[in-house]
């Protein structure tokens, strides 16, 4: 087992000199280091955490120790999704016990100093990292957008080491945090998609892209220059859910890969996989389950969360419409507050359409209707849901979710 070396931060925070919470984190972390062979701890700058939702007692008893002892977060440090939507608890439909467990282990991360974003897109907030920064991210959209779309520096840390990374400012130097392991060992090619919807495509390659990955990095070509962050976003959102991706790179589009080469960083890399518009499309109907004809009762939209510019996309596809199946868009505070200062909160309510922050509709009972089918334009959603809620899913772009939930059935355009 390898032995990590320690230097004077790390001793100081061992020796219980910054309190008994951090030497606890401490002392986790040493040992998860040596598990995955680090030979040092480097600092860290900031943290966002996904032990906020609750999966049985083991959550809540970790958490709480380090309230017990008094513990601070060092490093500002943002929250993931949690059980329940704390500024609407009542759209929560599940069990009381539940609710009680999962607002106590979201209330007490904020009792160790974490800030209250509640969202799996921590890259929407003012707690957005930037190129080459060294960070401690958990959840795995997030982790893959800030080391692929940012060029921040972040393995997949997972729940409890995320925690004691926060704890500490430390992080183990191994994996994506080295320039080294960042380089492309295989390159997938996209061509001929001119056809194609542009969120549509990006979760058709990114659904390929984890299937032939694993926890490799790979580069993809091809990729049209139109393409938007929130393009990207959904992409890494299903390559991480339908692989272990935490860092993939856009050529001609992401930071680290303005070219083939410095994607590489020199180095020869096989071409794994040539896609086109057909191939993408037999790909995107593996993502729905339903039978042709089946009745929809709800549309779920914002997985990951639904940015501001994602709301403006949205807005005008609304307008004039009256909807057979309700609508969810899941999203974050500060988004939910960009719209109330815009009014469009209420203009959603108007059409019908439930907003859902803190938490999402495939992780916590909130859709109120499931005697259908649910439509989303999430590759993430739609990989996780039928799973999670025992449904059936249809995969659409945004604009076919909309007409589909005005008709009540599938609408492809």
């Amino acid at each position: 087992m390898t032995t990590v070396a320690l230097d004077a931060v790390d001793k100081a925070l061992l020796s219980g000199r910054e309190g008994e919470a951090a030497a606890l984190a401490m002392r986790l972390l040493i040992r998860f280091a040596e598990a995955v062979e680090a030979p040092r701890f480097i600092a860290c700058t900031r943290a966002h955490i996904d032990g906020c939702l609750y999966h049985g007692a083991v959550s809540l008893d970790f958490v709480e120790r380090f309230v017990t002892l008094q513990g601070r977060v060092k490093i500002p440090t943002t929250l993931n999704v949690g059980s329940v939507d704390l500024i609407h608890p009542e759209l929560f439909n599940g069990a009381d016990d539940l609710r009680t467990a999962g607002t106590r282990l979201m209330r007490a991360h904020e009792e160790l100093g974490c800030v209250s974003t509640f969202t799996c897109a921590p890259y929407q907030t003012i707690f957005r990292p930037f190129l080459g920064e060294q960070i401690a991210w958990a959840e795995s959209n997030a982790i893959v957008f800030a080391n692929s779309v940012l060029g921040a520096r972040t393995n997949r840390y997972g729940d409890f080491i995320d925690l004691c990374c926060a704890m500490t400012g430390r992080v183990p130097d191994y994996g994506l945090h080295r320039t080294e392991n960042r380089r492309a060992t295989a390159i997938i090619e996209v061509n001929d998609t001119q056809s194609m919807a542009s969120d549509a495509l990006a979760v058709a390659v990114g659904h390929a892209l984890g299937s032939l990955v694993g926890t490799n990095v790979a580069a993809i070509t091809g990729l049209p220059k139109t393409l938007t962050e929130d393009d990207l976003k959904a992409l890494g959102a299903v390559a991480a859910s339908s692989g272990s991706v935490g860092l993939f790179h856009a050529v001609g589009l992401t930071p680290e890969a303005q070219t083939l080469d410095d994607a590489t960083q020199g180095h020869a890399a096989p071409v794994i996989a040539t896609f086109d518009s057909a191939a993408l499309s037999a790909i995107l109907d593996s993502l729905t389950t339903a039978r042709k004809g089946a009745h929809i009762a709800a549309v779920s939209l914002g997985t990951p969360h639904f940015s501001v510019t994602e709301f403006e996309r949205l807005m005008p596809l609304l307008a004039g419409r009256t909807f057979c199946s309700d609508i969810y868009v899941n999203t974050g505070r500060g988004v939910l507050m960009e719209l109330e200062r815009r009014g469009w909160d209420k203009r959603l309510a108007n059409h019908g359409v439930t907003l859902v922050v803190d938490t999402c509709t495939y992780v916590t009972s909130i859709m109120r209707k499931l005697d259908g089918v649910v439509m989303t334009n999430s590759g993430k959603w739609a990989h996780y849901a039928p799973g999670n809620l025992n449904i059936d899913v249809i995969f659409g772009s945004l604009e076919e979710c909309v007409s589909s939930a005005e008709k009540g059935q599938l609408v492809r355009h």
